[in-house]
């Protein structure tokens, strides 16, 4: 099968597609195109553009939507202009398929524009014609996940945190073999044509949860002091200032952080019964591969 992974330069795309390489032809589409790997085609492409997006999907059977503009002022636009164009490439192209990861978070007007914005994404690319397999996640476990990257960076920078509420809000994360293995899983399944399912890890958790257990691993203690207020635009900055995640990246996440992202359906477990990595192994493998 000939698949196009767009985002494929991602932390996710670009583990996808070594995934993927084992079985299928595959096209690695980004705007800078990662390392070469053997029997894998790269493409530069800007998605933003139809004529990009149609060589990008050209004589492809399934494509893979992992692309995401956060940190750029107009993300969330700029992601429906990016899911419409795919959806119509898709549709002249001839595809069976639109594989795209999502985010979980119930269906509510509070959600943060971070989550608005990959609902309206899945609704752009369901658009056309050719059926759409969602996949739905909250935070991926693995070196480079900006929201994992951040939770690490504070555990080791510093010894006491002042923290807003969201820290106690459930999340389930996931590790990344494991979500590279249910998108490897729903290319070409044809049960999983039409669906969204929701995919996590196996333990449910608060984000103060995380950080203790992650700093138990990294033989730390910090001090975590809980404060009622402390807005997305204050808490963006006070990331920026100690972690590597821009300012621009850290203030849509943040946002979303007030918004529980657990598993409400579990149907892709009787789909895809793959063995589910406990969160201390993610995270200690995340740790030893960066």
């Amino acid at each position: 099968m000939r698949v196009s992974v767009l985002g494929a330069s991602g932390v996710i795309g670009s583990a996808l597609v070594d995934e993927l390489a084992r079985t299928h032809r595959v096209r690695a589409v980004a705007r800078r195109p990662g390392r070469p790997r053997e029997g894998v085609e790269s493409l530069a492409a800007d998605l933003s553009e139809p004529r990009d997006a149609d060589r990008s999907l050209d004589g492809a059977d399934v494509a893979v939507h992992l692309v995401h503009s956060l940190g750029s002022g107009d993300f969330e636009q700029r992601d429906l202009v990016i899911a419409a164009n795919v959806a119509h490439a898709a549709e002249r192209n001839g595809l069976s398929q639109i594989v795209y990861l999502g985010g979980l978070g119930d269906e509510s007007s509070t959600l943060s524009s971070h989550l608005r914005s990959r609902q309206e994404t899945a609704a752009a690319l369901a658009g056309g014609r050719v059926p759409l397999t969602t996949l739905r996640a909250g935070m991926v476990v693995g070196p480079g996940s900006a929201a994992f990257e951040t939770i690490v960076a504070l555990v080791d920078r510093l010894p006491a945190m002042i923290c807003p509420r969201w820290v106690s809000v459930p999340t389930q994360p996931i590790a990344l073999r494991d979500v590279v293995a249910y998108l490897a899983g729903v290319v070409g399944l044809e049960a999983s044509s039409g669906e969204t399912y929701d995919v996590g890890g196996p333990e449910v958790m608060t984000y103060r949860d995380m950080i203790d257990r992650i700093a138990r691993i990294r033989g730390k203690r910090p001090l975590i002091v809980e404060v009622p207020v402390l807005t997305p635009r204050l808490s963006s900055w006070w990331l920026h200032l100690v972690t590597p995640v821009k300012a621009s990246v850290a203030r849509p996440l943040i946002d979303g952080l007030r918004n529980p992202t657990i598993v409400r359906d579990e149907r892709i477990r009787s789909l895809l019964p793959i063995p589910l990595t406990p969160f201390d192994e993610a995270v200690r493998e995340a740790l030893s591969a960066r």
